[in-house]
């Protein structure tokens, strides 16, 4: 746990801040008292029009509130407010995105089979990434939640979901100007968030309880809307709880071990009992990941108090056949285990007795091999048998969990008949396409374009029809707006001894939008390879250097702040060579979160990607470029085996996953460099008549036919309602 002296080191003072609620009094002008209502929902980020709404309003200072609708009401000058007011045109806007969103939020829910407005899906994720205005997420995981919630509101899936609220979130990264990471945490609870307090009937505030290290801890609930569907989020920083209590939602993926059992507790088990509080009846729990596994001891607990005839065994069998589980990591290593001793601390001995298991029973369901007691627990292991489904998020992600995972079954079964199944990732279509390329497809498509997304067939007619010229004009619309991003992002007023290339004093010719742009942004972590690329620093380089076919490169991702090595990787990228181009021709950009990731998605020619195999589960950063007219170039690794046809992108080597890693190494980062210069500089620059690369033109919109609708998290939501809810 974080002690007092750990607080103080992250600049956390053990002065509390409690908030009951984020309402605030302001007077908004009759005609923009809509705003305060769109401002709650989410269902404004992914309308390029409910983004405008506020926006139009005040660029500058929408900017500065980082896109929070909320902060940014309650900072807006009345001034403003009453010029906009007189504003007829925006008015009418305003009025049209009211009656489109209560429309959208009043359509009564569908039924999907089992799944029912009576009996919805239970969603259960350690972190939801639905905008940046709610800091409520570290990277895919979290991303990935987002996006599968707004899917499910657009398809009118009966949902909920449930989540913490952390207090300080994830860190937000700062570069010094030595090129070495910082970390600062921010406390939201200072700022203001679209989140209601949850009452029930009477207007009482909704809390729930559960026992952690031998004492109650109290857990208060937050509403986010997101479109038609309920996210809550549960936060015990309560002033009825003890300080250390206090902090088990303070960070997201933060403090030790017992930090993460204690916040695991609170989501599984405190989860369940919150849904029961608010007369939610599931058809289904879905774990997303292992970090709400606890959720099942809840419900085996439930069945054993209104059936005391019964056995743990009896539970199982009916806590299996609600249950349904998805792994994201394809190592052993990356599942949360626990040591039986911290378990034993976190959990109450009258806990096990409610359940009518011993404490060596409950560690054994966590093991690989029940049988060994030195074994830890695992998280992944104990879903795997506490559900009745199982799937990976990738088909070859699907494949190595099996192999994986094939210890736990009887000796001679077979890697095929492992009961894990897939269900590939995919991401949301309007929140993450750019404007843009939105009023393209309205033009040529019609209003209901992301409808039509659904349809493979006739996605690709309509795309078929839309003028080579104009797609590449929105291409390169959205390749400047990223330079002018990258200039403001990378410009200070002080630098240090030296500059790096995440700032400069003078940005105004850094970059160039007729440059073939490569981006690289991920998490910071051995197994993503960012020194690949800085293998043969002198032939990349020339690359960089070339002064009819240059290249340019924008970074951007996070180290863990104990990753020391990842942060040395990061240091060595900020001050290489400064007597070459590379200075005026990559940049890195700090503190990646969901509002960077849409500039860099929608504005580079070429993603970038060079994980070592297979450990790639899926990754969903090239899904949201190849949307955007952006080419993947990646390892064969995660969704680009599914999504790679040889038209629509480009590859780097082979299937091959056996071998020694420095031979592997070594073939990969010649077989990136031999297609950067052989296959994609040739074709990004080779232009037609008219001015156009037509053979880039070609690959590009092949992209956006091919894997625009395969990568959906529409088509992922519908997977998981046929194949798994079901």
């Amino acid at each position: 746990m974080l002690s007092k002296n750990m607080m103080n080191a992250v600049g956390l003072q053990s002065e509390q801040t409690f908030r009951n609620d984020f309402f605030f009094s302001r007077e908004l002008p009759e005609n923009l008292q809509l705003l305060d209502k769109i401002s709650w929902n989410f269902f404004w980020s992914w309308r390029p029009a409910g983004a405008n709404l506020f926006r139009e309003i005040e660029p500058a200072l929408w900017d500065q509130c980082e896109q929070n609708p909320r902060l940014f009401l309650k900072n807006i000058s009345q001034l403003r407010l009453w010029q906009k007011s007189f504003d007829h045109e925006y008015i009418e806007n305003l009025k049209r995105f009211a009656e489109e969103f209560e429309k959208y939020s009043t359509e009564p829910v569908k039924t999907f089979g089992a799944v029912t407005p009576e009996h919805p899906v239970a969603y259960f994720c350690a972190e939801y990434g639905v905008h940046n205005s709610l800091p409520n997420y570290s990277g895919g995981l979290g991303i990935l939640a987002g996006d599968h919630l707004k899917s499910a509101s657009d398809l009118n899936v009966p949902l909920v979901a449930v989540g913490l609220l952390y207090r300080y979130g994830y860190f937000r990264q700062k570069i010094g100007h030595d090129g070495w990471q910082q970390e600062k945490y921010h406390d939201v609870f200072t700022s203001e968030l679209a989140v209601k307090p949850v009452t029930d009937e009477n207007g009482e505030r909704v809390f729930v309880s559960v026992n952690i290290r031998g004492r109650e801890v109290q857990a208060q609930a937050w509403l986010a809307e997101i479109g038609r569907i309920k996210l809550y989020l549960l936060d015990t920083n309560l002033p009825q709880n003890a300080e250390v209590d206090r902090l088990i939602t303070g960070h997201l993926y933060g403090g030790d071990t017992e930090t993460r059992i204690v916040q695991e507790k609170v989501l599984g088990i405190g989860g369940v009992r919150l849904l029961r509080k608010l007369g939610v009846s599931p058809s289904v729990f879905h774990l997303n990941e292992g970090h709400s596994a606890f959720l099942t001891l809840e419900l085996a607990r439930e069945f054993l108090d209104a059936n005391p005839d019964k056995t743990f065994g009896d539970a199982i069998a009916y806590v299996r056949e609600n249950c349904v589980f998805t792994t994201h990591t394809p190592v052993a290593a990356g599942n949360d285990e626990f040591s039986p001793e911290k378990l034993s601390e976190c959990f109450d001995a009258s806990f096990f007795s409610q359940l009518k298991i011993t404490e060596q029973e409950f560690f054994a369901l966590g093991r690989t091999n029940p049988a060994n007691e030195s074994e830890w627990f695992g998280m992944t292991p104990f879903a795997l048998r506490m559900c009745r489904s199982a799937n990976g998020v990738s088909e070859k992600h699907g494949e190595v969990s099996r192999e994986l995972w094939l210890k736990m079954f009887p000796e001679g079964t077979k890697a095929e008949n492992v009961p894990i199944t897939h269900i590939t990732n995919g991401v949301h279509a309007p929140t993450w396409i750019a404007p843009i390329f939105q009023s393209l497809y309205e033009k040529h498509i019609g209003a209901d374009w992301a409808q039509l997304i659904r349809d493979e067939r006739k996605w690709r007619a309509a795309i078929e029809k839309i003028p080579n010229a104009e797609i590449w004009k929105a291409h390169v619309s959205l390749k400047n707006l990223l330079v002018s991003f990258i200039r403001h992002k990378t410009f200070s007023k002080e630098t240090g001894l030296h500059e790096t290339i995440n700032e400069r004093e003078d940005t105004n010719k850094l970059f160039s939008p007729g440059v073939l742009t490569i981006g690289f942004a991920r998490r910071v972590a051995a197994y993503k390879r960012w020194d690949l690329l800085f293998s043969d620093l002198d032939r990349l380089l020339k690359l960089v250097d070339d002064p009819d076919r240059p290249v340019q490169f924008v970074f951007a991702g996070k180290a863990h702040p104990q990753d020391r090595i990842g942060k040395q990787v990061l240091q060595k990228l900020m001050s290489i060579n400064h007597n070459s181009s590379w200075q005026n021709r990559a940049v890195f950009i700090e503190d990646y979160d969901q509002e960077v990731a849409r500039y860099l998605v929608q504005g580079v020619d070429v993603w970038l990607n060079v994980p070592r195999r297979p450990l790639e589960a899926s990754g969903t950063s090239g899904q949201k470029a190849a949307m955007n007219g952006g080419l993947n170039f990646s390892i064969l690794d995660g969704w680009w085996i599914e999504g790679y046809n040889k038209e629509n992108g480009f590859s780097i080597g082979e299937l091959k996953v056996d071998g020694d890693e420095e031979i592997i190494d070594r073939e990969d980062a010649e077989a990136l460099y031999t297609v950067l210069e052989n296959e994609i500089v040739p074709a990004f620059y080779s232009k037609d008549e008219n001015n156009l690369p037509t053979e880039w033109i070609r690959r590009l919109k092949n992209a956006l036919i091919t894997l625009t609708p395969q990568f959906s998290s529409d088509r992922m939501v519908k997977d998981y309602i046929e194949n798994i809810y079901n």
